[in-house]
């Protein structure tokens, strides 16, 4: 019988040989001096970075990293010690041999899995992340390394997995049992199949790794922080099914070593120790167990419809072939409301559909739709109804099936045919936006109907009558400026990640993430006045130009614990808002142009900085002030108080091409009532047109770009 640590120190010296393999390969065909390179990430080889404080640029470096890798193994020397600090050294060897094995297939070739497989995670797809995790719509991380027993079970446990909101990482033999019983995988629905081979762990553990520095400002190398962040901010588990490889229970030493238990069902040669390594022998009770083992407990809102509701569920993407009914705003009548209602008028619960429904319609169709939702509560105020507005998106969105984009009159609602054939109908809609507005504003909303309207001459009339409201409330949202409102709120929702960072919100400038407006924090307040979002007076203004308050520094001193003593909001260069590493866009200074460069998180091509939106990234986030980069929404960008104190956003000089179409007509607005530019989007410059600093100067002075005449920035 081998003992447990020695299956970890053997399982080490595997990866480690199959590692210094593949390299002695590459080498051999590429040569030292060859490029080595992670597609669309700043941080090089995270696990490399993060454990070794290494940053490897070319195949060569990877000599000297295997080096120091050996010293970590003491499998490796011949001295199997039965101690904890060499099995978890041995665990994170593990990671870092199968890093080097997973980093050279990408050597030559960005898509090495060629979308069989997912692989390497990149920086924006780590971001997307953020948000989700500190709301708690994603309660925490699995790993699941298969095969499972049975297809059956293999697609029971994950999407146990899926309708609990716990995102999946599926490693081996269980890929092709999901594939066969037909399961959705992706990174949007949070079913990931990374890789074929226990070795494409590391790309999970790069994740981890990064979303450290990226959210906690952890330092590369800084051991004791890294586990520290991951044990206690990262609620990630193992499940691995039996027989369990040596190569497997190394891995899994290393996952231990990071806070992530381990439930397997292998008895072999294994100790069952609490909350670390997890003997289960049933499988079906694996999912209770490991959310056990990471104390991860879950609201159930109760919904009467036929198919499952997570948050799973939110990125599912409904093709045309798949669609049973398509909901289209943008060609026939649609609309979404929200209206407050006397009590008296309501009868909770009630659902009522005005019109007929999907059944009665071919498959694939057009379909026009309405929906009214009237709520009553002695704690209702109208400014909320725009904010639960904009929930309905995301409630719909997270039901199986149901495809939902847009918001007010342009939604596009797309009903899957597999949804449609276990009967899913008009009405289950209204049971989605029932239960989650009474579970999620129970502090407000008393009582709740819901009125589906599916009738063409009705819509015509109502979605006019929508317009009318909609269009009053922007006037309300257009008067609010930060000079005219008493108090501003701050966010600390992301200090689960960035314990550091806190946003401030004011009217004219909403919360990085873009998620969080004004009227969402005042809202948010009043609804938990000990929730994320806190009042912050206004009272002593310090500079109008750079938007300083000693109000607001005393709150953002008191909510960032004391790492941060000072903030301006309208300025770049003096005293930034910090960022989390969740933000929308990332904003940098352009030395030559004497302008300001944005690039969005979507965008993965080059900027004129010579730095890409994850490189760019690597300069702010974690909570930490960088003059000169900053991160934000995008829709700060057509505020009139966008880095107002280096002249607004006549700086800019070059955001990617979608960027600017998104942001166009506000901006546009904005720059030609402060400085009397008309078509100000037409200056600047884009991928089409520039990525390096050359071809970036010669159109700013085509354009005569108004930058070039400003004040220095430096």
């Amino acid at each position: 019988m081998k003992l447990l640590f020695n299956r970890v120190f053997d399982g080490a010296d595997e990866m480690y040989a199959l590692a210094e393999k593949a390299l002695d390969k590459a080498l051999a065909e590429y040569g030292d001096e060859a490029p080595l390179a992670l597609p669309n990430t700043g941080y090089f080889l995270a696990n490399h970075l993060a454990y070794l404080s290494k940053k490897i640029t070319t195949l060569g470096e990877l000599r000297e990293s295997m080096v120091k890798i050996k010293t970590w193994m003491p499998g490796a020397q011949g001295a199997h010690a039965n101690h904890l600090r060499d099995v978890f050294h041995s665990g994170y060897a593990a990671f870092l041999a199968a890093e080097v094995i997973e980093a050279i297939k990408y050597v030559n070739n960005a898509h090495p899995y060629k979308g069989e497989y997912h692989g390497h995670i990149s920086d924006a797809e780590v971001r997307e992340l953020g948000v989700p995790l500190v709301t708690g719509d994603i309660p925490g991380f699995t790993v699941i390394i298969g095969p499972a027993p049975s297809d059956d079970e293999a697609a029971e446990i994950i999407k146990g997995y899926q309708t609990r909101g716990i995102f999946v990482f599926l490693i081996g033999g269980i890929i092709d049992q999901a594939r066969r019983k037909n399961l959705s995988m992706g990174f949007p629905v949070r079913i990931v199949p990374v890789g074929p081979d226990i070795w494409s762990v590391t790309h999970i553990i790069s994740l981890v790794n990064r979303a450290a520095m990226i959210f906690g400002a952890v330092q590369p190398g800084d051991h004791d922080r890294l586990d520290e962040y991951t044990f206690y901010r990262i609620k990630a588990f193992v499940n691995a099914f039996a027989p369990v490889a040596d190569i497997v229970v190394s891995a899994g030493a290393g996952a231990i070593a990071m806070g992530f238990p381990v439930i397997t069902n292998d008895t072999q040669d294994m100790w069952k120790v609490p909350k670390s390594l997890i003997i289960q022998e049933n499988t079906e009770d694996f999912i209770e167990t490991s959310m056990e083992a990471r104390d991860i407990k879950l609201k159930i809102t109760a919904i009467d419809i036929p198919v499952a509701y997570s948050s799973a569920f939110e990125g599912e993407i409904i093709r045309r072939a798949d669609m049973q009914v398509d909901i289209d705003g943008s060609r026939v009548d649609c609309f979404e409301l929200v209206r407050t209602k006397d009590a008296s008028e309501i009868e909770d619960h009630a659902i009522e559909i005005i019109g007929q429904d999907f059944d009665s319609v071919e498959p694939g169709s057009r379909f026009a739709l309405g929906i009214i939702v009237e709520v009553a509560g002695k704690n209702m105020q109208s400014d909320f109804e725009p904010v639960f507005e904009r929930r309905i998106h995301y409630f719909i969105n997270c039901t199986e099936g149901i495809m939902h984009t847009g918001q007010r009159d342009l939604i596009r609602v797309r009903i899957s045919k597999a949804a449609f054939e276990v009967g899913f109908r008009a009405r289950h809609l209204g049971e989605v936006l029932y239960a989650k507005m009474k579970n999620e504003y129970e502090s407000v909303i008393d009582k709740c109907q819901i009125k589906i309207y599916t009738k063409p001459d009705d819509l015509k009339k109502l979605r006019t009558e929508a317009n009318i409201i909609y269009n009053k409330r922007d006037a309300r949202l257009a008067s609010l400026t930060d000079e005219n409102v008493n108090v501003f709120y701050n966010c600390i929702l992301c200090q689960s990640f960035s314990p550091a960072h806190v946003c401030v919100v004011t009217p004219e400038r909403l919360g990085l993430c873009g998620a969080v407006s004004w009227l969402d924090a005042k809202a948010t307040n009043e609804l938990n006045p000990n929730g994320p979002c806190h009042l912050v007076k206004k009272d002593k203004l310090l500079d109008e130009r750079l938007g300083a308050w000693e109000d607001v520094n005393e709150a953002v001193n008191k909510a960032s614990h004391g790492n941060l003593n000072k903030v301006t909001l309208y300025s770049i260069l003096t005293d930034p808002m910090t960022s989390c590493g969740c933000f929308e866009c990332i904003c940098g200074i352009e030395p030559a142009s004497n302008g300001v460069v944005i690039v969005n998180r979507e965008h993965t091509g080059m900027t004129p900085l010579g730095m890409t939106f994850s490189e760019m990234a690597t300069m702010t986030g974690g909570g930490i002030q960088t003059p000169g980069f900053m991160g934000h929404g995008k829709y700060f960008i057509a505020s009139k108080k966008f880095i107002m104190a280096e002249g607004g956003s006549q700086r800019i000089v070059w955001m990617p091409k979608a960027l600017k179409d998104l942001v166009a007509e506000r901006l546009n607005k904005t720059v030609s009532e402060l400085n009397g530019i008309e078509n100000f989007t037409g200056y600047i410059a884009d991928e089409t047109i520039a990525e390096d600093t050359e071809s970036l100067m010669q159109f700013l002075n085509e354009k005569n770009h108004p930058a070039l005449a400003m004040e220095p920035l430096l």
